[in-house]
């Protein structure tokens, strides 16, 4: 008699059609903020490239795939609701424990794959992250639409319009899923809270079909309760957690932003793992950083000789270099590209970067095409450690900056994956710049991996240096200019050229990764192999 009330009960729910139309809708706006979640939370340490956003993709379309047969078979086999919405009350307590946990897994996974992989570690590192975070959930919430079609379809008859509602119910929520965390909650309350946000969307929509079937008590007040657990221990942000000393760590439309700071230098990194973006030495024209060599860029260009001159940074970042070349020349008008206003802000809140020097929030290429002014002076620091634009790497894109120099003007490229190695991301760019302009030079900075590429189509560019270098009242650059100039090597013209249809960026970029990978745990793995795991632990104390 209890079990016939319950089935009442339950189809009464069902009957509701209006209620499955939003389980569908709900299940496919969670799928889309998981996935977008998903890519902040690996960004950090892997990376935003396209490499990585194709393994989060790949995985969940997998996982996606697998819960469509499941859920159609057992929808099939055993068609009980309480089943689907139990699913359903597992993946919102399995999302909920993603900001507590996840952290953790992909340090841990880094740190397998860094001393077991010898290549592709980022396509294997981000890929065993996602199967063992976002694969399970996802699978479940895969289960969703095949069941309803079971519990919505009546009348074969009309059993194309019925799907259809289903179908266009998981759009419409996917459509909401797309836009929402990437616009209103990452950006407000970060990656973590948006997390928690969509798993209490899922958690109350199981909790209203369990009540008004007046079933499983203990499976929903359990749900509730680790919920609300992580809810508590989870809300912290920050993604280098073991780091107590962080002037500011953040997110941005487009960036996970960490700011560090000692009694010499400020830092910023947009990646917790590899590298840092900017640094900006307190008090000192010269930095000790690539940041120097590429003061040789003004003096090609023949700034000091000049009334008033022009220089545009794309990838401004932290200013640091706008703020060496406006102490170093005052006759430069200095201008910025920064796609992300939130290290625009920090520039002007920790870097020191003055307000009096505009930066426009812009992608570097487009900003170039929407303008006609020329400069003397264009420099590109757009490509990350990991992250290189391939817009911002093709003839195309060189050939406009060209178009926007003037008459003896200069170019300068950092590039901070230094590759030596034939095929490497560096010989591409060479190749690729070389076939723009007639006169390059690079330069390697002593010390760390960047290398700086000066290109120009007038041939006097060294000459013009060397006699403005002479002329320079800053001991300390003219003699730095000396060593650059030993240092130089000219690129000849290559094959291994990048077009708009063709810069496959991402993976040379992976190489680099890869070789840095290998050299900095080298040191580590032979301990390992001499002294075991309790060798390594006392050598990392």
């Amino acid at each position: 008699m209890e079990q016939s009330a319950n089935n009442l009960i339950k189809r009464k729910i069902l009957s509701n059609k209006l209620y499955l139309y939003l389980t569908e809708f709900f299940a496919g706006m969670s799928v889309m903020a998981v996935e977008l979640g998903a890519s902040r939370l690996l960004a950090p340490y892997f990376s935003s490239s396209q490499i990585v956003w194709t393994i989060i993709i790949g995985t969940i379309m997998i996982a996606m795939a697998l819960g469509n047969i499941y859920g159609g078979r057992a929808a099939d086999k055993n068609p009980n609701p309480d089943r689907l919405y139990g699913r359903i009350l597992i993946a919102a307590v399995w999302i909920a424990l993603i900001p507590v946990l996840g952290k953790y897994i992909i340090l841990g996974i880094s740190g397998v794959m860094i001393f077991s992989v010898n290549s592709n570690y980022l396509v294997w590192a981000a890929f065993a992250a996602c199967m063992i975070i976002f694969v399970f959930p996802l699978f479940l919430l895969g289960t969703v639409t095949p069941s309803l079609v079971k519990y919505t379809v009546d009348d074969l008859e009309d059993s194309g319009k019925t799907v259809g509602m289903l179908n266009a119910s998981n759009t419409i929520g996917s459509i909401i899923g797309t836009f929402v965390p990437t616009f209103v909650t990452i950006p407000a309350v970060g990656t973590s809270v948006t997390f928690f946000l969509f798993a209490g969307i899922l958690l109350l929509l199981s909790l209203i079909y369990f009540a008004s079937a007046r079933k499983a008590p203990v499976k929903v007040t359990a749900a509730v309760l680790i919920f609300g657990l992580c809810f508590f221990f989870g809300k912290n942000n920050s993604f280098a957690f073991w780091e107590s000393d962080l002037v500011h760590e953040g997110e941005s439309i487009y960036n996970y932003l960490q700011v560090k700071e000692d009694d010499r230098r400020v830092y910023l990194s947009t990646n917790v793992l590899f590298g840092v973006q900017s640094v900006y030495v307190k008090g000192e024209e010269l930095t000790g950083m690539y940041y120097d060599y590429a003061l040789a860029a003004p003096l090609m260009a023949g700034v000091p000789e000049k009334e008033q001159a022009d220089m545009l940074i794309l990838g401004m970042g932290t200013g640091t270099y706008a703020t060496q070349c406006s102490r170093l020349f005052s006759n430069l008008s200095i201008e910025g590209v920064e796609i992300d206003q939130g290290i625009t802000d920090l520039a002007y809140e920790y870097f020191h970067l003055s307000r009096e020097i505009p930066v426009y929030t812009y992608d570097g290429r487009a900003y170039l095409n929407a303008v006609e002014k020329q400069y003397d002076v264009i420099m590109v620091d757009a490509y990350q450690d990991i992250t290189i634009p391939f817009q911002m790497s093709s003839v195309e894109f060189f050939t406009l900056v060209k178009e926007h120099l003037k008459e003896g003007g200069v170019m300068i490229v950092n590039m901070n994956m230094r590759g030596s190695k034939e095929g490497s991301i560096n010989e591409y760019l060479m190749n690729t710049i070389r076939s723009v302009f007639s006169q390059v030079y690079t330069v390697d900075v002593a010390g760390s991996t960047n290398r700086e590429l000066f290109a120009s189509n007038d041939p006097d560019i060294l000459a013009v240096m060397e006699r403005n270098a002479a002329a320079a009242e800053n001991a300390d650059l003219a003699g730095l200019m000396g060593r650059i100039r030993e240092n130089l090597q000219k690129c000849e013209a290559g094959k291994l050229v990048m077009t708009d249809d063709q810069a496959p960026v991402e993976l040379l970029g992976m190489r680099v990764i890869d070789d840095l990978i290998r050299d900095e745990v080298t040191y580590y793995k032979d301990i390992y192999e001499e002294r075991g795991l309790q060798g390594l632990l006392e050598q990392l104390q």
